[in-house]
């Protein structure tokens, strides 16, 4: 079976950019870039992330590459190669292969990345997809969650919540967005929303030292937030503030640097939702009085 795959892969993947040896030798050759390079893994689990019965192995096989395409963007980094190492239920492992790649190469072909190596396995257990990307940015350029400075505006890219509508197989990660706000912008601190708006707006604030004052009124709540409410008995606010899997950006920076970027027409709507503090927590302006907020959102591990 690896044998007539990777066949099957070097005839996909041939004249890579960035990669002077590729798929079929003991490891893969790299040309060096600029700057520095910046590197992310993440794996995908049939029956925890995605669910075979139900959704095309080629959805998989794209948001397992675009998961690690939303962290390069949160980087504010440009992607440039991949490896890929497929744990294949042992029944059809090459039909699944297969499948699966059609979704990972059509992610690369997307955002230009190179398939430069992986591997592949077959066991007695569910799918499992993992993808290493590479990418990279100018020295001391890398947009981190802890640079955060008290009263630093916070925003937020597109719109937010019910993404277990469809949106979690094929998100859109911000790298054009992120390419074009470092052009007008000097961004303080970032992070992609894996795991909850809240919940990672959070782990932002702590990294930083910071907390948050927020707007929630200006919260942009996804349409598919507002429809899933109809039968999940939680509103769409609720959906907005603690599901996971958008993968938009919450970015800091200077109130001046933010209203160059809320003036600024990019594509994707981008919305100021608060401010950074300097008590720690998340806070509701509401009529002059602060509400303490509680972070809701996905708790990898949790019980």
């Amino acid at each position: 079976m690896e044998h007539s795959f990777l066949a099957y892969l070097r005839g996909r993947t041939r004249s890579l950019p960035r990669v002077a040896v590729g798929i079929g030798d003991d490891a893969a050759v790299l040309d060096p870039v600029e700057g520095q390079q910046v590197a992310c893994v993440d794996q995908i689990i049939d029956g925890v992330d995605f669910d075979s019965g139900q959704h095309a192995l080629c959805d998989a096989g794209y948001k397992a590459m675009a998961v690690n395409l939303s962290d390069i963007a949160a980087m504010g980094a440009t992607p440039t190669a991949a490896l890929v190492t497929l744990a294949l239920p042992t029944p059809d492992a090459t039909k699944i292969a297969g499948e699966v790649y059609e979704g990972i190469l059509e992610a690369a072909a997307e955002f230009g990345v190179a398939i430069a190596g992986g591997d592949l396995s077959t066991y007695d257990g569910p799918l499992a997809i993992t993808i290493t990307l590479l990418g990279a940015l100018a020295r001391d350029a890398a947009w981190l969650r802890s640079g955060a400075c008290e009263g630093d505006a916070i925003l937020l890219s597109g719109a937010v919540g019910g993404s277990l509508r469809g949106r979690h197989l094929r998100p859109q990660p911000r790298i054009k967005l992120a390419h074009e706000i470092r052009k007008v912008a000097s961004v303080t601190a970032a992070i992609d929303i894996s795991d909850g708006l809240s919940l990672d707006l959070d782990r932002l604030c702590a990294a930083s030292g910071v907390g948050a004052e927020l707007d929630t009124e200006k919260i942009p709540i996804h349409q598919d937030a507002i429809e899933l409410s109809t039968t999940s008995g939680r509103t769409p606010f609720e959906h907005a503030w603690s599901d996971g899997e958008d993968f938009e950006l919450i970015l800091t920076m200077k109130q001046s640097d933010a209203d160059r970027v809320l003036a600024a027409q990019f594509g994707v709507a981008i919305s100021q939702i608060g401010n950074t503090v300097g008590r720690a927590g998340l806070w509701q302006r509401t009529g002059g009085k602060l509400k303490r907020l509680s972070p809701q959102g996905y708790i990898h591990g949790a019980t």
